[in-house]
């Protein structure tokens, strides 16, 4: 996470950060550690209220172009006659991406987050005062493209899936070890060009991944021409059904998050559930 650009803030904590202007010996630093603790603790509330409503969350990293709203809408396509789904998006500016899902019959939210090059817990709050979660499945947030700064932020998700477009390079995972590290699945997205890409290799993709001590599934995928799909549609079978299990223990799942205060990551943990109003209609 960086500490010294300002991109640990957004339209989200803003009003937290006015409330902690560094004074009496109190650092910019030790702001930026609140901002995180105050993150952490809005992430959790977000699980739980995602959890009330046993709503598995995914969230989407990649880069830029990486096809993450071409997997949407191919992945509603195909579950929409067997899954509630409801998607929230994550840009700097345009509605462009939640115009195209809901084109799929699908609700979406968009967050615009101006300068902030992610999204954080507080601004995924605000969303949901604008998404009923009564019914739904599954909820996809697709975050911004940006393959460093997401990685370090829990939203109150459950699992992240990172796609990786084969006109990237297969040396990303290498490159950007943060975010796929994070990574509890990893997608390797618009395989229909691998015949005009002599240059790209899913095999070393994989293992400069695995090098990372990470051994989460690898699928390649393809939304355009439909490869991979069925595998994909499977794992996302097999999340909710294990994460509805989970909550049925009474235990929920954390995502993979790298933050730089030395805490570990934790795989599933007893929930916390903290009281949550009911969404309230959009304005």
């Amino acid at each position: 996470m960086c500490n010294t650009c300002g991109c640990t803030i957004t339209p989200g904590n803003r009003p937290l950060v006015l409330a902690e202007t560094p004074k009496h010996g109190v650092t910019t630093v030790t702001v930026l550690q609140n901002l995180l603790s105050q993150n952490n603790h809005q992430a959790d509330h977000n699980r739980a209220h995602f959890d009330a409503h046993q709503v598995l969350v995914i969230n989407l990293m990649s880069s830029p172009g990486s096809g993450k709203t071409a997997l949407l809408e191919a992945t509603i396509k195909r579950l929409r006659d067997s899954l509630s789904i409801a998607v929230i998006e994550g840009d700097l500016e345009t509605e462009n991406d939640a115009q195209r899902i809901r084109a799929q019959g699908v609700p979406a939210y968009q967050i615009t987050t101006g300068t902030a090059c992610h999204l954080d817990a507080h601004l995924v709050h605000q969303a949901l005062h604008h998404l009923s979660l009564e019914n739904l499945d599954l909820v996809f947030i697709e975050n911004v493209g940006n393959l460093v700064c997401p990685a370090s932020f829990d939203l109150g998700h459950h699992r992240n899936v990172v796609l990786l477009s084969v006109t990237e390079g297969d040396d990303k995972p290498a490159k950007y070890p943060v975010m796929f590290r994070a990574a509890d699945l990893l997608l390797i997205s618009k395989t229909d060009l691998l015949p005009f890409l002599d240059d790209f290799s899913v095999e070393k993709a994989e293992q400069n991944q695995h090098n990372l001590a990470n051994t989460a599934p690898v699928l390649a995928i393809s939304a355009k021409d439909g490869a991979g799909l069925d595998a994909w549609i499977a794992w996302l079978h097999a999340e909710i059904a294990q994460h509805k299990a989970r909550l049925q223990n009474q235990q929920t799942t954390q995502p993979k998050v790298h933050q730089d205060t030395g805490l570990p990551s934790v795989a599933e943990v007893k929930p916390k559930f903290y009281p949550v109003s009911k969404p309230a209609a959009p304005r």
